[in-house]
């Protein structure tokens, strides 16, 4: 009995606590209900703009000479005078002389050359006497024929040896000025493999030089680099200067920076079945009007690696926005009158390292993101801050 009233009770209490419990929430005061603000990001975005832009086409090579001989001689000898500017950087000018080889058994075949000739000038006066003298006499019936006959076979003979004589002689004369070997234009010598006391002999290389008026750079493009030029389809040789396009070399060597204007001359027939590119050549030539330092306006040193900016195309109404405006490939994220971001699709005409270049999908004054977000939702609130300002 005393076991069931220890549970009733317990029971008891336990309803009379929930009854309570209950009451007191029923009755209590209602909370007031705060809605959440959303808080607007700041952002930096640019006003995208739509103007007519020449494009760029970019590329990088080593500086070559245009121009560039092997000094050959053509006479053997013993090296006899040297000059000091036939050495590695010195600068030559057209017809100096640059190296002298012993000319006295050139002199020597020069002077029997000319001893032959005279003998034979001798030989030939003879025989065209005899021939007008025996012809006479055949008019006068007093030679024969075949005296006339041996007489006009001499004669040929006696001609004939005077020409020999006379290409001797032409010869001997050319060996003779050969021994001097002249700089066959204005430029510099890159190396020289001779020296005073050796014998050189008759197609041994000596030196090699090349020339100062113009050099050139070989400049690697993609194909897909090719649509921004504006050249001509199918052209070959020489592109004509009309439509050649300017092309800026530049380089930062020394501490100093150095530009050089030039054009674009050509474009190589075969592509490069590694690389896939095609190379095209860029030539700039002496004294011209090159942005470098103390009003220097030589062509660039031979060796030297430049870039290259390649004048492109003209494309008009096109949107340029900084490379970090561009998310997910093809989408900008743009600002609308309720500041918020919205995501808009966009076709891409050019992606630069630090540009982009867009063709359609924004109008004019539209506020373009050129914030790094990392997370962002469409339609999410934003405060936008124009680039530059603070």
């Amino acid at each position: 009995m005393g076991k069931f009233l220890k549970i009733f009770i317990t029971i008891s209490i336990l309803l009379t606590a929930t009854v309570v419990a209950w009451g007191l929430v029923i009755t209590g005061p209602v909370p007031r209900q705060v809605e959440a603000e959303e808080v607007a990001r700041a952002i930096r975005v640019t006003k995208a703009e739509k103007t007519d832009i020449r494009l760029q086409v970019r590329s990088q090579g080593t500086v070559s000479p245009r121009i560039q001989s092997e000094l050959i001689p053509e006479v053997s000898g013993r090296v006899q005078w040297i000059s000091e500017d036939l050495v590695a950087g010195g600068y030559i000018r057209t017809d100096d002389v640059l190296l002298k080889i012993e000319d006295n058994d050139y002199l020597a075949k020069l002077q029997r050359s000319e001893a032959a000739l005279s003998r034979a000038q001798a030989e030939d006066q003879h025989a065209t006497y005899e021939l007008s003298r025996i012809s006479e006499l055949v008019k006068k019936k007093l030679a024969s024929q075949s005296n006339l006959e041996a007489q006009q076979r001499l004669k040929k003979i006696a001609a004939a040896v005077l020409m020999d004589a006379e290409i001797a002689m032409e010869q001997a004369q050319r060996d003779l000025e050969r021994t001097e070997i002249k700089a066959p234009y204005d430029g510099f010598v890159r190396s020289e493999k001779v020296d005073i006391g050796q014998f050189i002999s008759r197609g041994q290389l000596i030196a090699t030089v090349y020339a100062s008026d113009s050099v050139e750079v070989r400049l690697p493009i993609a194909d897909s680099q090719l649509a921004f030029l504006d050249l001509p389809l199918g052209v070959r040789g020489e592109i004509p200067l009309e439509i050649s396009p300017i092309v800026v070399l530049s380089t930062d060597y020394g501490g100093q920076h150095y530009e050089w204007v030039g054009r674009l001359v050509r474009t190589e027939a075969e592509i490069d079945s590694r690389s896939r590119m095609l190379y095209a050549i860029a030539r700039v030539l002496d004294n011209q009007d090159n942005a470098t330092p103390e009003g220097n306006n030589s062509p660039p040193p031979v060796g030297l690696f430049v870039q290259a900016a390649i004048e492109g195309r003209q494309v008009n109404k096109v949107v340029s926005l900084p490379r970090t405006a561009l998310r997910n490939g093809n989408q900008v994220l743009v600002v609308d009158q309720e500041n918020r971001l919205r995501f808009r699709n966009v076709k891409l005409l050019r992606l630069d390292q630090n540009q982009v270049i867009i063709s359609q999908g924004l109008e004019d004054g539209e506020l373009v993101n050129i914030s790094p977000i990392q997370t962002v939702i469409d339609g999410m609130i934003v405060k936008p801050v124009m680039e530059g300002n603070s």
